[in-house]
């Protein structure tokens, strides 16, 4: 049965994509390209085929549809650079069954130029057609904050940029339908940079509030107080939060190694977060020596190890270096968390704690990582011997905070 889209790379960026597609009307299919996690619930997978999507296996399917949309899982490579693997496997794929004036579009996080230097060929060479003449072919980048619920894709503008003009429009026209607002790139390269921007924005500024976390505990100022004042002012500041460490499927990006002129603030940007979870042990060893007791075979207990709150995506999560360098330590590690069943470090099962205030009030030391929703944080103030939170999300005094 015809589709009017497929999805390729079925991830943290292809399934939202499927989600929203379908919410707007869309016949989907989704075509996995590798071992990826599914974020969504059961309830939630079920809503998407009710209204239309068909996660399929036969490639055959992808030759079927108006628009086709890359969404291959991009991580962080040997060289630093995102791996392609995933993303050459789809394209040779498509290409093999890509019809004319098909719309390819792909949103993989990428560095600039790779639209046109990698898939363009692939896609050409596969299929006999050309980009531009015989089928679209433009970039979007991914705007997906999983958890989000103010922000979703219908109320989040989309860039789109294209091999020509009349690419861009072809995209514009499929995403037209999906989101309140269309955003139109220059071109490729200019789409795929907007992400490169969106990406290392972030993390550059949350190794800028990191630092200040480290400064301001050293001059025992309250930097949750001072977020809170500055972000008061209505012009040139956004108020970053800091934490154990920066997570998620976004790593930041730096072009050098691949004959480009090093992005130095994100270069610094990476070592300052890449710091943290050792910054979080040595303040956690600093607090127990603080109340007469070691780390080494000391209690303690981690709350949240997923990489974002209220979701149970561990992709990068801080918690496993921190975890790692607890057990080094000689520390006897154990979690808590409502959206992981299961945790293992090193191939190593961590024991989970089924009651979280006896667990706490039992370990010598609770270290809060993510601030998810169930969390009763004064209860766990009170019941906690010794809290460290990382989120600054306990009230003011009830904890020790990053």
């Amino acid at each position: 049965m015809p589709a009017d889209l497929a999805v390729i790379g079925l991830g943290p960026y292809g399934l939202p994509l499927a989600q929203a597609a379908v919410a707007a009307g869309f016949a989907t299919v989704g075509y996995a390209t590798g071992h990826e996690s599914v974020s969504l619930s059961p309830a939630e997978l079920r809503r998407m085929h009710k209204a239309g999507f068909r996660p399929v296996t036969d490639p055959a399917q992808l030759g079927r549809v108006r628009t086709a949309v890359i969404c291959a899982p991009t991580p962080r490579g040997a060289d630093g650079g995102p791996d392609l693997g995933q993303l050459e496997a789809a394209a040779r794929t498509l290409a093999e069954r890509l019809r004319p004036h098909t719309t390819v579009i792909l949103e993989s996080p990428v560095h600039p130029g790779t639209t046109e230097e990698l898939l363009r060929p692939l896609l050409e060479e596969g299929s006999g057609l050309r980009a531009g003449r015989d089928f679209h072919l433009a970039y979007s980048p991914s705007r997906i904050d999983p958890g989000n619920r103010d922000f979703t894709p219908s109320n989040t503008p989309k860039v789109i940029g294209g091999l020509t003009p009349a690419c861009t429009e072809s995209a514009a026209a499929f995403y037209g339908r999906l989101t309140d607002k269309v955003v139109r790139a220059r071109g490729l390269r200019e789409a795929e940079t907007v992400q490169l921007l969106e990406t290392n924005y972030r993390h550059v500024n949350i190794a800028l509030v990191n630092e200040m976390a480290v400064l301001c505990h050293d001059l025992g100022v309250d930097l949750w107080d001072v977020i809170r004042c500055a972000e008061t002012k209505p012009f040139g500041f956004q108020a970053f939060r800091p934490g154990p460490g920066v997570g998620g499927h976004g790593a930041a990006q730096d072009l050098a190694g691949h004959g480009n002129r090093p992005l130095r603030m994100v270069e610094l940007a990476q070592q300052v977060n890449h710091r943290m979870p050792h910054y979080v042990v040595q303040r956690a060893g600093a607090l127990l020596n603080e109340h007469g007791k070691s780390a080494r075979g000391a209690r303690v207990l981690l709350l949240g190890v997923t990489y974002k709150a209220d979701l149970a995506d561990q992709q990068g999560t801080p918690a496993q270096e921190i975890a790692i360098r607890l057990l080094e330590l000689g520390a006897s590690v154990s979690y808590h968390d409502p959206h992981v069943a299961a945790w293992s470090v090193l191939d190593r099962p961590v024991p989970r704690a089924d009651s979280l205030y006896e667990a706490a009030a039992d370990a010598d030391l609770t270290i809060l990582l993510q601030q998810h929703r169930t969390y009763d944080l004064q209860g766990l103030s009170v019941k906690a011997q010794l809290l460290l939170d990382t989120r600054g999300a306990t009230p003011t005094g009830a904890a020790h905070r990053l």
